[in-house]
């Protein structure tokens, strides 16, 4: 989700722009820092250096798919197929696209506008398609929030299908951060309002507030935000805080003690493993940028504005291949998909 600041201004643009989008104005010191408007990429420097990219850099990036801002096609999250086809959230549009790796898009379903438009969603004032995950026969999963009863929730797609709600979440709370745990057949969320992740089964059913610990709460604005499961816990970003957590899950699926494994990271959205103990990328949303985040909690850029980023919002990673979505929820340009290479 989109920076945190004082003096956010959210504002509907007309119906020949994006009828449903935002736009935010960030008055926060740091959040373009001088690297976003730097002419040599982060992914440059890494391979200057060297003939051989280190461990840990990422180089190559190219953009592979433009949106269509007008539409409301600022993508949110991001989902893999085994053969590296995405799965993708557009917030501002209600949508669920594919995209494939050379960059065609097609969009897979709508979900329904709620009746007011949307404009009581908690903090955005507008309806939004937020995490995304998908299951081993292709079912997606994906997160709704609309500030109404009726539709705000967890929403289910089969191929093929339609989407249908199958879990209700509070409409006075945000979902954003989806993950699932196929061993238990058990989905995770987060709620950046509320500060609370819930779980519910696959098959659907009542929510159960699975952690409220303090430091998934917001200190104004979005708290808790994305969402993994890796190596027996739950592992999340708050926003506002610029934090990853690490919650470990004990027997009976009970929540352990929270654990900060990083922090100094502004405007930290969604992150994703790079396959490497618990190293992870990170997309900043506000600063443009994707971080390297190691094991001791240490962290450096390594994609910035200069190779396509737009306020990215998410990462994922195929073999030694990122995936970077990019909303352009302040830059208001060019929502895209990056691709890039892991020299792991």
């Amino acid at each position: 989700m989109p920076e945190n600041s004082e003096g956010i201004m959210l504002k509907k643009l007309s119906t020949a722009a994006v009828t449903a989008a935002v736009t935010l104005t960030v008055a926060v010191t740091g959040l373009t820092p001088s690297s976003a408007t730097s002419p040599t990429s982060a992914s440059e420097k890494a391979t200057s250096t060297a003939s051989t990219s280190p461990r840990g850099t990422v180089d190559n990036a190219r953009i592979a798919a433009h949106f269509d801002l007008a539409k409301g096609r600022m993508p949110e999250n991001i989902a893999l197929s085994p053969g590296g086809t995405a799965y993708v959230t557009f917030a501002a549009a209600r949508q669920i696209a594919q995209v494939t790796p050379s960059g065609t898009t097609r969009i897979l379903a709508t979900l329904p506008e709620p009746a007011d438009g949307g404009i009581h969603t908690p903090v955005l004032g507008f309806a939004l398609t937020t995490g995304i995950v998908r299951a081993h026969d292709g079912t997606l999963y994906v997160l709704y929030a609309t500030g109404t009863d009726d539709l705000t929730g967890l929403w289910r797609l089969r191929p093929g299908g339609e989407p249908r709600r199958i879990a209700a979440l509070p409409a006075n709370g945000l979902p954003n951060g989806l993950a699932l745990d196929p061993r238990t057949r058990t989905l995770y969320m987060t709620d950046s309002v509320l500060g609370v992740i819930w779980t519910v089964p696959t098959s659907g059913g009542t929510p159960t507030a699975w952690s409220t610990a303090p430091e998934l709460t917001s200190t104004g604005f979005l708290g808790a935000n994305g969402l993994k499961i890796h190596r027996g816990a739950v592992w999340a970003t708050n926003l506002d805080r610029g934090t990853l957590l690490r919650i470990p899950v004990l027997p009976g699926g009970r929540a352990g003690r929270v654990q900060t494994r990083a922090t100094g990271l502004t405007g930290i959205d969604d992150f994703a493993f790079t396959g490497r103990g618990d190293r992870v990328l990170a997309t900043l949303n506000g600063p443009s940028e994707v971080a390297l985040v190691r094991r001791d909690g240490t962290h450096s850029t390594v994609l910035t504005a200069a190779d396509g980023l737009q306020n990215p919002t998410s990462v994922a990673l195929h073999g030694d291949t990122v995936y970077v979505l990019s909303a352009a929820y302040i830059t208001g340009q060019d929502p895209n998909l990056v691709l890039a290479h892991l020299n792991d």
